[in-house]
């Protein structure tokens, strides 16, 4: 499925870029700054930029191998909230993370159907950076 995607920011070596699919932005935007996110957000999203690894803010969905390429920015807590990204490499080698899908509550360890069919649907996202 063909979408797009905005850039929003950029690492200081340009080798990592965040961008929003246009579609959901509106809403992930809105969810942020409802819950009070929009901090803890701009901290994932500088982490992400800088190429520090830290599991518990930011990970791979890797639950079956059609999946690879998404990852979960994670909001623990009481909504334990997460964005599903896809990880999308430009012609340029520059890795783009978009922020796609969000699910507003996790209620358990363990992805269930509901959270599986949502990063299947991620996965199969194919996206136009602008």
């Amino acid at each position: 499925m063909k979408r797009k995607a905005t850039i929003i920011q950029t690492a200081k070596d340009g080798k990592r870029k965040i961008a929003v699919d246009t579609i959901n932005a509106k809403e992930i935007i809105q969810f942020l700054e409802e819950r009070k996110l929009k901090k803890k957000f701009a901290l994932i999203c500088q982490i992400i930029l800088e190429g520090i690894k830290n599991t518990d803010l930011y990970d791979k969905e890797n639950i079956n191998g059609k999946c690879k390429q998404v990852t979960a920015i994670k909001f623990k807590g009481n909504q334990n909230a997460r964005i599903y990204c896809k990880e999308q490499k430009q012609k340029d080698k520059t890795l783009v993370i978009i922020t796609s899908e969000l699910l507003k509550s996790k209620k358990n360890q363990k992805n269930q159907q509901k959270e599986i069919s949502l990063i299947e649907k991620v996965a199969n996202y194919d996206y136009e950076i602008e």
